[in-house]
């Protein structure tokens, strides 16, 4: 047993003394760990330098957010509405001014269906604060609603639009207000805006930029939940409409707005008040634009800016009987 022990022993010790001379041989060869640790090295090195990159970016102040353009350097809209005297006519008007109110850069043509300015109206502008011209044309007779007639018979505010038009291209007309029409070079875009519709005011800045004929849906329209055109790859390709959908432009009123350098290039573009029923703004648009070229605004056309709304003709039966009795409302407060 003490023999087995001591060989034992003797075969560690061998074993032992053969792992130092081979380690001890090692310490003179070159060593392959040292790349893997440079690069664990230079990554670490790496972190530290990202670390105090964004330390520094937290100790640096925000930026300034950016600011935007001057009103001086935004192309003018040039709004044209016509209007006409009615119980609402003050309502309406309030109600669109103080849309209007809220766009920079932006002048309103204001055209009475009258023989000339009314005194409503004349108090509206001036109280209004904004860039105004007023202007006035009486509708003929032979062109005028008869009694009992549907609104759509006939169409309405065509001579007021086309009024605005000519003081645009300096014919002048204007009874109050900015009298001189724009300079040359005036860079701009004329909307038609209805004073019973309903506007949000992203729609003015979707139009300001506009270069020829820019178009996008109107909402409440042609028995529809909204009119508008069909774009594909940022171009119009159709119409959603559901009458006379083969018309060269089946689209609202509400729904374009014309480049003011254009506009005033085509002296003999207006409306046409013999156009057939749902043809007057093709009878504009006609001269101006070929239907390939329109320019989608409003998201490609997917957004709804612009609402065909009509204020509820009020009914005055109270009015009436109390008027037929003497005891009328005053009728030197203005409603």
């Amino acid at each position: 047993m003490k023999l087995k022990l001591k060989n034992v022993f003797l075969a560690y010790f061998l074993v032992s003394i053969a792992g130092l001379l081979y380690a001890l041989v090692q310490l003179g060869q070159p060593c392959d760990c040292l790349p893997p640790l440079r690069a664990a090295a230079e990554q670490l090195r790496q972190k530290d330098l990202r670390i105090s990159e964004l330390q520094a970016d937290l100790r640096r102040p925000p930026p300034a957010p950016a600011q935007p353009p001057e009103p001086e350097a935004l192309p003018t809209i040039y709004v044209i509405t016509p209007t006409y005297a009615r119980l609402v006519q003050k309502a309406e008007l309030v109600r669109l001014s103080q849309t209007l109110s809220l766009v920079p850069r932006l002048h309103w043509l204001l055209v009475e269906d009258s023989d000339g300015p009314t005194p409503l109206v004349s108090g509206l502008l001036a109280a209004s604060g904004l860039l105004f011209t007023h202007l006035a044309v009486l509708t003929p007779k032979a062109q005028r609603l008869r009694e009992g007639e549907p609104g759509w018979v006939r169409p309405r505010g065509v001579e007021q639009r086309n009024k605005a038009l000519e003081w645009l291209r300096g014919r002048g007309g204007a009874v109050g207000g900015e009298k001189d029409p724009p300079p040359p070079g005036t860079q701009g875009v004329v909307y038609f805006a209805d004073d019973d519709n309903t506007y949000s005011r992203e729609l003015f800045e979707e139009m300001r930029w506009t270069r020829g004929v820019s178009v996008w849906p109107v909402g409440l329209v042609g028995g529809l939940r909204f009119e508008g055109p069909r774009v594909q790859d940022g171009r119009v390709v159709g119409f959603h409409t559901a009458w006379e959908p083969n018309r060269p432009f089946p689209v609202d009123m509400a729904g374009f707005a014309v480049a003011l350098p254009l506009l005033l290039a085509k002296p003999s573009a207006q409306f046409d008040a013999t156009a057939p029923r749902g043809h007057l703004e093709s009878s504009l648009l006609s001269h101006l634009v070929d239907p390939k070229d329109l320019e989608p605004r409003a998201a490609n056309c997917t957004r709804v800016l612009v609402w065909h709304t009509r204020t509820e003709k009020p009914k005055m039966k109270q009015e009436e009987q109390l008027q037929r009795q003497g005891r009328g409302s005053d009728p030197a407060i203005e409603v």
